[in-house]
């Protein structure tokens, strides 16, 4: 089977503490006993032939990951997604095997959904100070780049954020980039610390909710 196909997974619970790199270990032993054989490349330094395409950052959440992979042998898709998961750690579920059609190269925007919790602070008043910052023209932060410590400008990246006010303090839903400038969503609450500590979150936590390619359309 030369076939690129591709798995879309969540990753829940008290699997966002796994690493990437855990996780494509992870996976490739769930193929294994599973009973599905994983194709390798050729060469001296033969690997499975398996992708993530946005890896998930340690902590973060998500109910829309997309893995790209090839199999030595035929295989039923529709019964891939219940014999992976028997297998797979809890919090980790695949919801849908199935022949890939498009590049994950194509993938422009995350839907994203998200927690600010305040200790002391009033979540309302903390939601009209968030509107407010993130309404901004530029929100430049420093962060770590290729080259080193650099600034950068992250507002280009942020389509839509709206908040809510809750009983622990501010939930958000928004559509950030996902490539091309990729933007992590744990930079929605560093830019707070670094430009108005004062309205910063004691603690934030996300969750990736979906795909989308350039016109808005969610990617599969």
């Amino acid at each position: 089977m030369n076939e690129k196909l591709r798995l879309r997974f969540e990753k829940t619970g008290r699997a966002i503490y796994i690493s990437h790199l855990d996780l494509m270990q992870t996976m490739q032993r769930a193929f294994s006993r599973a009973g599905y054989a994983l194709k390798y490349s050729e060469g001296y330094n033969p690997h499975p032939q398996i992708s993530i395409a946005l890896p998930l950052s340690v902590g973060a959440a998500s109910c829309c990951e997309l893995m790209d992979f090839r199999l030595a042998q035929e295989a039923e898709l529709s019964d891939m997604p219940a014999r992976l998961s028997a297998v797979l750690p809890e919090g980790i579920c695949v919801l849908e095997a199935y022949e890939a059609q498009r590049k994950c190269a194509e993938i422009k925007w995350l839907q994203i959904e998200g927690r600010f919790d305040y200790d002391e602070r009033d979540g309302a008043a903390m939601c009209e100070a968030l509107r407010s910052f993130y309404s901004r023209e530029q929100i430049v932060i420093t962060k770590k780049t290729k080259r080193g410590m650099g600034e950068t400008d992250i507002r280009p990246a942020i389509q839509s954020l709206v908040f809510r006010a809750t009983e622990d303090g501010v939930g958000l839903s928004g559509r950030i980039s996902a490539q091309e400038p990729t933007l992590n969503p744990e930079l929605l609450a560093e830019a707070l610390r670094q430009l108005t500590p004062e309205i910063a979150p004691d603690f934030a936590a996300f969750t990736r909710v979906e795909t989308y390619d350039a016109a808005g359309e969610i990617f599969r």
